[in-house]
Formats: C-alpha cells, sequence, structure tokens
C-alpha cells in the first residue's frame, strides 16, 4: 500500500488541469483525483492505452488524458452518454441540464465534449460512444490501465470487469471506484467486483484513497 510520504511525492498535475477536473461536472473528489493520476502516470509508462468505463461529463478524463499526454499514450473512454441509473429522472443525481430536449433523453456527450475542448486534451482521447459490454467484445489490444467507474449494478460493474479486466496487461492497473465496505455509504456493485479481483489471485491491492482502489495485475484469471 501507499504511504503518505509515498503520496507526496507523486506526479500530479499542473494547475490547468486540475482547475478544469474542479470545474467539470462529475462526483470525484480531489483526494482520489490525484490518485487516480498517479495510477495513471504509472500505468502510461507500459506504453499502452488507458481506458476508462463511465465518461459522464469528462471529470476524470481530463486527468487521464494530461497523465496519457505526458507519456505520449492515449486515453480511451466508453459510455452511452445516456445516464447511469441513478442519473434518471427522479433520483438523486438527475441534472435536468444534460437532458437533451429533443428526444426527451439524458446526452453528456455534448458537455464531455466541451469540457475536454476547453482544457486542450481533445487529442488525447478517443471517446467510445456505446455500452460497454458491446464495446469490449470489439476490442482487442491490451491495456495499461483499466479504471472502472460505469453502472452500479451488479449486472453493469459485473459487465465492466469481465469485458475489460482480460484486455489488461500483466504489471497492468485495474482502479475500481465508488468501493465502499459499509452499505451506508454506498451501492456494493463495485465493491464486490473489488473483492472479485483479489480473490481471484489474479491482482494485487497497491494502494486506497477514498473509495478509490487501485490493484496490479500480478498474473493470469479474472
Amino acid at each position: 500500500m501507499h504511504t503518505a510520504a509515498a503520496r507526496n511525492t507523486a506526479p500530479r498535475p499542473g494547475p490547468e488541469v486540475m482547475a478544469a477536473f474542479e470545474a467539470a461536472k462529475g462526483f470525484m473528489p480531489a483526494d482520489e483525483g490525484l490518485a487516480l493520476y498517479g495510477a495513471a502516470s504509472d500505468a502510461a509508462r507500459m506504453g499502452l492505452p488507458l481506458l476508462e468505463v463511465g465518461t459522464y461529463c469528462g471529470r476524470s478524463t481530463l486527468l487521464l488524458a494530461d497523465a496519457a499526454r505526458a507519456a505520449g499514450v492515449t486515453v480511451l473512454t466508453v459510455d452511452h452518454h445516456r445516464g447511469s441509473e441513478e442519473q434518471q429522472p427522479g433520483w438523486e443525481y438527475h441534472d435536468a441540464s444534460l437532458v437533451d430536449p429533443e428526444v426527451g433523453r439524458m446526452d453528456t456527450l455534448p458537455t464531455f465534449r466541451r469540457t475536454l475542448h476547453a482544457a486542450g486534451l481533445e487529442d488525447h482521447v478517443v471517446a467510445l460512444v456505446g455500452r460497454s459490454p458491446q464495446v469490449a467484445a470489439v476490442w482487442s489490444g491490451r491495456l495499461g490501465l483499466v479504471f472502472v467507474d460505469g453502472g452500479h449494478t451488479d449486472a453493469h460493474a459485473a459487465a465492466d470487469y469481465e469485458g475489460w479486466a482480460p484486455h489488461l496487461a500483466e504489471s497492468g492497473l485495474l482502479v475500481i471506484h465508488d468501493v465502499f465496505p459499509d452499505p451506508a455509504d454506498g451501492g456494493q456493485a463495485p465493491y464486490r467486483i473489488y473483492h472479485r479481483a483479489r480473490e481471484s489471485g489474479a491482482f494485487a491491492e497497491v494502494a486506497a484513497t477514498g473509495s478509490l482502489r487501485i490493484l496490479r495485475r500480478t498474473g493470469p484469471g479474472l
């Protein structure tokens, strides 16, 4: 596990990128964002793409893209951009400003594109617009990092893990967001795939910050 001293010497994004992160719509707090950035910087040294499942409006994508830019690699970010379960009308995280008035459904893609453009990071990100299992089924390359931050039902979290973890290269990093050991703090689906990864024998945990867990692939398996 990372110590406080190690975190203090970890790579950090520049002030402009952090300002863009803080201004972007999204739910990731700064301490978890900095941990994600450190993981992305570590994984990017492998020279492989970094992949995010669950783009929303691009808050965390900014940090991945900045780390990728520094290493000369690319970020792939997967989302259907129609919002997850808890972002639909009548639910806690619904944002009415993100509803497409013509079709009457959530559409976070335009806001995501504006977020990347404003930060000057468009050239370092490939947006894969579609449902995670469908995209994973046609992806054949290796990845240096897989960041799972998609839907929080058991079906969605398991599909994200089963679809993308097999593409993670040896020594690559699996990062899972919204891992809450206490059910009172949040849904348990990410917590369950985190435990599944640990119990598989294929991953070793290397760091934890808030609800963010970082694991390294140490062998084959799922």
